[in-house]
């Protein structure tokens, strides 16, 4: 049976991302009140939480008394789910309209922040096609995935504190480099990249010592945003062997200013790609409902697309990262941050950093203005955005992730 978006008595396009299917969280200011609070994406305005949830449901105003989402995060799945279901019917039905209109705010109004607290940062390595590419750059003639790849979900930690709101410039970081004649040298980054990906928000916590299994990921995974994993890949090169990425990562990741409850991504729900490789029973989730994700996003390098990425050709899912992340008894902190890493397909125009793009640098890529780019120039702007099926016809929108580069200080 076809689920049918509800309307709203507000005038939003039924073809919006977000319209009420979608309501995103995130966390806002405006020139009049600067104060940081909860809103809800509804069409082009934000509805500011706090006050109206201290009129209609008081029970629920702990949770999103801001000034960010930790609390929201800590309230658990059971709050989650009945406070999107309150915020649904409010601007569904006509009735609560006096006591919502005079806390809707334009969103050309706001100034955005980080939605919350980020407590931990995993980055996950999961688009085959990505790691493939990579592999036949590195490993030329050479089996391009690593034993182990298809065994289990392969990351590494990151650094929480350089997490940064869309918007906040990124200045060109500075690092050893080891130059193509074996010269090491120090200076900014010479092969400044992007990576488009989807990134996954803890709400609940675990204990240490005990492992969340697939089944579980809804009790802990409040939503998704968008991310772009800025690399050095020079600096990176250089430095991951023997163990992975550290500067050439750490200096900054960019997050999408609106989480997207995982309730909204119902219908964006599809079977991951066939897995070729017996898995282990923590990973195998051939018995249980899919996790992979029909998420469409579009890439664009000073407003022009050069990539089209889609999260449904992901090797490894959300649950399966999640349920990997805690295998070991690692336990889970509400904001915590995992992200897929690059997500690319099996056309160019789908790959998700320059460094396939460009195919390591040899084939630069021609942009509509006449330009090209190997790797990014001081200047450049890079705006990711995404879309995933709603109901029926509707789409849901993830908003964007966007960040300019700095010169090196």
């Amino acid at each position: 049976m076809t689920t049918v978006s509800p309307s709203t008595w507000l005038e939003v396009p039924a073809d919006h991302p977000f319209g009420v299917a979608a309501l995103p969280y995130g966390a806002f200011g405006t020139a009049a009140d600067p104060s940081a609070r909860i809103g809800v994406a509804i069409g082009e305005l934000i509805l500011d939480l706090a006050p109206v949830v201290r009129r209609l449901a008081p029970e629920l105003a702990p949770a999103v008394a801001g000034p960010s989402l930790d609390s929201l995060l800590a309230a658990g799945p059971g709050a989650w789910s009945q406070l999107r279901a309150l915020v649904t019917t409010w601007l569904t039905d006509d009735t609560h309209r006096e006591h919502l209109e005079p806390h809707l705010v334009p969103a050309t109004d706001a100034v955005m922040h980080l939605p919350f607290t980020v407590a931990d940062y995993v980055d996950f390595y999961a688009s085959e096609q990505h790691a493939t590419n990579l592999g036949r750059m590195f490993r030329p003639g050479q089996d391009p995935l690593t034993p182990n790849w298809k065994h289990l979900p392969i990351g590494y930690h990151g650094r929480a504190g350089t997490v940064v709101a869309s918007g906040t410039d990124i200045v060109r970081p500075r690092g050893q480099r080891r130059g193509a004649d074996g010269e090491i040298s120090f200076g900014p980054s010479q092969r400044l990249d992007i990576e488009a990906e989807l990134g996954f928000v803890v709400g609940a916590g675990s204990r240490l010592g005990r492992p969340v299994s697939l089944s579980a990921f809804e009790e802990h995974v409040f939503g998704v945003c968008l991310v772009n994993d800025w690399s050095a890949r020079d600096i990176q090169a250089w430095e991951y062997v023997p163990l992975g990425p550290f500067l050439g990562k750490s200096f900054a990741t960019s997050i999408s200013p609106w989480i997207l409850p995982l309730a909204a991504l119902g219908p964006a729900r599809v079977a991951p790609p066939e897995r070729t490789v017996p898995l282990l029973p923590y990973l195998d989730d051939a018995a249980t409902p899919p996790w992979g994700l029909d998420v469409r996003l579009e890439v664009r390098l000073n407003g022009h697309v050069i990539s089209r990425p889609m999260f449904d050709g992901m090797y490894w899912t959300g649950a399966q990262m999640l349920a990997h992340m805690t295998a070991n008894g690692a336990s889970l902190r509400g904001g915590d941050l995992y992200a897929s890493g690059t997500i690319s397909g099996e056309r160019p125009d789908q790959r998700g950093s320059l460094i396939e793009l460009s195919w390591g640098g040899s084939e630069p890529l021609e942009l509509p203005d006449a330009t090209t780019r190997t790797f990014l120039e001081d200047g450049d702007e890079v705006v990711i955005t995404a879309t995933a099926p709603g109901p029926g016809d509707a789409r849901v929108g993830l908003g964007e992730v966007r960040g300019r580069i700095l010169p090196a200080l």
